[in-house]
């Protein structure tokens, strides 16, 4: 059991909280029994679980390396409030760009990490396989992202790139969300399209709105302007889902 916060193993495991990190080494970390279960059933690239030995046993059988570790090592690199006492670290998914298969989703700049948890969850459980993520963005593969997707994370294909590389590979109609759009509930969609979530506070770049097929809105009452962009991208991607 490693009991000594300094361990080297420990140390780099608290470092993927830091994207560079994460981009170097190519590997994230997920937090949780249930997502850490369902990692193993999606069949991700799980390198080592670290756990106390409650966790260990919450968890149950383990394809993976295992680091048991005391329960003060754990709060140490733990992001959660209550933690269960189990962190998987995952090599992560690099999926080479390639033209969306079907509905696809195009995150322009989406800069909280809740908001694109939020988003992946919900395009996993509606189908949309292929998120697109503009840089600057909040980075998919974040603790606090993961942990808000559920798993969604391990159920899309998600393609990481500048605006103008992913733009060059949507080949099908472009639909951006703004107030003075049509309304998505009499709105007829294409069968395959891409539909654009822009950044929270500057909504769609102009980069994006120049390539934009359609235009679409959600219509507010009680003066309401706007949603919250993972609540927006929700209400669009399924009501575009059933149009």
């Amino acid at each position: 059991m490693i009991t000594s916060r300094q361990n080297e193993k420990i140390k780099f495991i608290k470092s993927l909280s830091n994207k560079k990190v994460r981009d170097e080494s190519g590997l994230y970390v997920v937090e949780g029994v249930k997502i850490v279960k369902e990692a193993f059933k999606m069949e991700q690239r799980v390198k080592t679980v670290v756990c106390t030995e409650k966790g260990l046993t919450l968890l149950g059988e383990v394809r993976a390396e295992v680091l048991t570790v005391s329960e003060e090592v754990f709060s140490a690199i733990s992001s959660e409030k209550s933690p269960q006492g189990v962190i998987a670290i995952i090599e992560k998914t690099l999926n080479p760009l390639r033209f969306p298969q079907g509905k696809c989703l195009f995150l322009d700049g989406v800069s909280d990490p809740n908001n694109v948890g939020a988003i992946l969850r919900t395009a996993a459980a509606c189908g949309y396989n292929d998120v697109y993520v503009a840089f600057p963005s909040a980075d998919p593969y974040g603790p606090k992202t993961a942990r808000v997707s559920m798993s969604g994370l391990f159920k899309v294909n998600v393609f990481e790139g500048s605006r103008e590389e992913l733009l060059s590979f949507i080949n099908c109609p472009i639909y951006v969300a703004d107030m003075n759009g049509e309304d998505v509930f009499s709105f007829k969609s294409d069968k395959a399209f891409c539909l654009v979530i822009g950044n929270e506070g500057h909504g769609i770049s102009q980069e994006v709105k120049q390539k934009a097929t359609k235009t679409i809105s959600i219509p507010m009452q009680n003066g309401i302007e706007s949603l919250n962009a993972g609540v927006s991208a929700g209400i669009l991607m399924y009501a575009l889902k059933n149009s």
